[in-house]
């Protein structure tokens, strides 16, 4: 059977998750438009493009000959693997899906394999559209409807072998596959850890959450200022967030071996601070390179890693503070005078 053959060489590809399901309208819809109505999506304004909500509402506008949908899921690194044998100096936390490549450019490359394969078996050439968080369409519903898991309360999709530290992916294409059934059960019961641990309260009764008040958001995709309300709530995360997961039950001993591309670079989960401060340009490209965390921008990263050092503390943060004061970027500058602000007696004695 034509479908299980492609299940089976998406495994192989390294996607252990591999569900069909077709491009109706979204169930969930209307869920979105809320979310985008009530400004949840905070400066994300290519969210609310009418281009891109006519094709979230209707997946067929994407590709009008699509037949099926093939969802496929791949294991990101659980963060609870995160040490670090030196704990004197202070450090930061990056969010473990960015420990590794950047998933945008790993998995097309698999995909594109794997269209091949398809192209071998049906003996033509397929019209298709391949996404991995990177197109207008509503992602853990069609997961979902797929069969791959429930969409949690953190919002995020889970599965009840692999947890939710999974990217998504997804191939539109003119094959016609039988779509396989949904998860329709919520294993979520009457748990909210998720929804306690959130030090933003940034998670919605809903099952989404409020960019305005996410972490993930203000490291990663807002590019001014943190609000001053928000900044202590970073704790040690300069890039993302993993709380809402690690707080997660199904997440204490999921299946599935990561990629070796996703696998932790060196100094990239727990980076040491004092010595990240001092990233120049070129610094910070070659470390980052094929990293998603060069979607901070270095300018967005070195903000939150002074936000971090002034939320820890300490006499060891001052020196490395005090030297990014003399950044060439004025941002860089003012990131490190408002960290060292917060800190005893830098309202006065660190202005130069």
């Amino acid at each position: 059977m034509l479908k299980d053959l492609i299940k089976a060489e998406a495994r192989r590809l390294g996607f252990p998750l591999v569900g069909v399901t077709t491009p109706d309208a979204p169930a969930m819809y209307p869920v979105y438009e809320a979310w985008l109505a009530a400004g949840h999506h905070a400066a994300m304004h290519y969210l609310e493009t009418e281009r891109a909500r006519r094709r979230r509402a209707n997946p067929r506008l994407i590709l009008p000959e699509a037949r099926s949908i093939l969802v496929l899921a791949a294991p990101y690194p659980n963060p609870r693997s995160a040490s670090s044998s030196d704990e004197s100096s202070p450090r930061g936390r990056v969010a473990s899906y960015a420990w590794g490549d950047d998933y945008h450019e790993v998995l097309p490359k698999r995909m594109k394999s794997l269209v091949s394969f398809i192209e071998a078996e049906v003996g033509r050439s397929i019209s298709h559209r391949m996404y991995t968080d990177t197109g207008p369409v509503l992602e853990r519903e069609l997961a979902s409807r797929a069969g791959l898991g429930w969409i949690g309360k953190n919002a995020c999709l889970i599965h009840p072998r692999y947890g939710s530290y999974l990217f998504l992916a997804e191939i539109f294409m003119d094959v016609d596959l039988e779509p396989d059934s949904p998860f329709e059960e919520d294993r979520c019961g009457t748990c909210t850890r998720c929804l306690d641990a959130c030090p933003t309260q940034a998670i919605l009764p809903n099952r989404t959450v409020d960019s305005t008040r996410c972490l993930s958001y203000w490291t990663i995709e807002a590019r001014g200022e943190i609000p001053e309300e928000i900044r202590p709530a970073m704790g040690e995360w300069v890039f993302g967030c993993d709380i809402c997961q690690e707080v997660c039950p199904w997440n204490r001993a999921p299946l599935g071996e990561p990629l070796e591309e996703f696998l932790p670079r060196a100094g990239v989960p727990r980076p040491l601070l004092t010595e990240e401060m001092s990233l120049s340009p070129q610094e910070f490209n070659r470390k980052f390179k094929g990293s998603a965390v060069k979607r901070a921008k270095r300018r967005g990263y070195l903000r939150n890693v002074a936000i971090v050092l002034g939320n820890l503390g300490g006499e060891s943060a001052r020196p490395a503070l005090r030297r990014a004061l003399h950044d060439e970027d004025p941002f860089v500058r003012e990131s490190a005078q408002r960290a060292l602000s917060t800190l005893r007696g830098g309202e006065t004695g660190d202005a130069e």
